[in-house]
């Protein structure tokens, strides 16, 4: 009997190596299938048509060996430059992250920033506004030496206000409180009582839930929110933090329209950092393409979106 059953066993393992062989030929294919698939890249697309954030920022190095001439950057600027920064080095702790880096801008013109990921575009406005280490350099508004300003101070004294990324509004306040904080940041409430009502004036959708938490606002109003925010402190200079950033189309278009009527009927000055290269150049006077902490290319914001190189490094073609 247990020899029957040796007999039996030593049957059935031959069928179970087989069956085992079939499965792993039946697999095989489909790992092949799976190798053949593109991977996501920087933006969209597979690896063999899509370049990594690595390749850009090598290939941007690169063409930075050709970097404007300051006299390239002046002409850039209309009527002379009203906001300058000179020869800046600035970074965070002793770390260093702008390079003798340097910008000019006209009074009621507006400046995009594009670049790879660490260029120091966010540093830019962030020096400007005094959220850095300044080692070296100065920036200087309307004549003003304002290098060495607290934010305070160059909100109060230079009229330098700065839109943040995201989420900076208070959600359990109502919208015109958040917008009464504009006031209150620049120690002029009763100022901004009056800036209020004139942004409740201009932007009905604001108007219509004065009342209403900011919490309940979709991210289009939010960011409305936010810019109407700093238009109560009454600021010739707009800093802009990727004004498009987490919303929908819809609402990007309408984000760029506030801005340009800000910018061509109100005269405020704008410079912003924006990660949709062309929808920044295409609102901008001018661009600069950062690379490693210096300007690597700088030209009129159209002419930039023609750039044979800017085109194939950051706008996907």
């Amino acid at each position: 009997m247990a020899e029957a059953k040796k007999k039996a066993a030593a049957k059935k393992s031959p069928a179970k190596k087989t069956a085992a062989k079939k499965t792993a030929v039946k697999k095989a294919p489909a790992k092949k299938a799976a190798a053949k698939k593109g991977v996501s890249g920087y933006g969209s697309g597979s690896v063999d048509v899509v370049m990594s954030v690595d390749q850009v920022a090598k290939e941007a190095a690169s063409i930075a060996a050709n970097a404007p001439e300051m006299s390239e950057l002046d002409a850039l600027a209309d009527s002379g430059a009203f906001l300058s920064i000179n020869n800046l080095r600035a970074g965070y702790g002793k770390m260093e992250i702008l390079h003798d880096f340097s910008l000019r801008i006209g009074k009621g013109q507006s400046l995009c920033l594009i670049g790879p990921n660490g260029a120091g575009k966010s540093t830019v406005l962030h020096s400007i506004f005094g959220f850095t280490n300044i080692f070296s350099g100065s920036i200087v508004i309307e004549g003003q030496d304002v290098t060495k300003l607290t934010p305070s101070q160059k909100l109060a004294k230079a009229g330098i206000a700065y839109i943040l990324q995201d989420k900076s509004v208070f959600p359990q306040m109502t919208v015109e409180e958040n917008l009464l904080m504009g006031g209150f940041l620049k120690n002029r409430p009763a100022e901004a009582k009056i800036a209020a009502e004139e942004v409740f004036d201009k932007y009905s959708r604001l108007a219509d839930r004065r009342d209403k938490p900011a919490g309940v606002l979709s991210g289009g109003e939010r960011r409305l929110l936010e810019i109407s925010r700093a238009l109560v402190m009454q600021p010739k200079v707009l800093l802009v933090d990727e004004p498009s950033i987490g919303l929908e189309p819809r609402f990007i278009d309408m984000v760029f329209e506030i801005l340009d009527d800000l910018q061509r009927k109100d005269g405020k000055t704008i410079i912003m950092v924006e990660q949709n290269a062309k929808k920044g150049l295409a609102f901008a006077d001018i661009g600069y393409v950062l690379v490693s902490g210096e300007t690597a290319i700088a030209g009129e914001g159209d002419r930039l979106l023609e750039n044979p190189d800017v085109g194939r490094l950051f706008l996907g073609g």
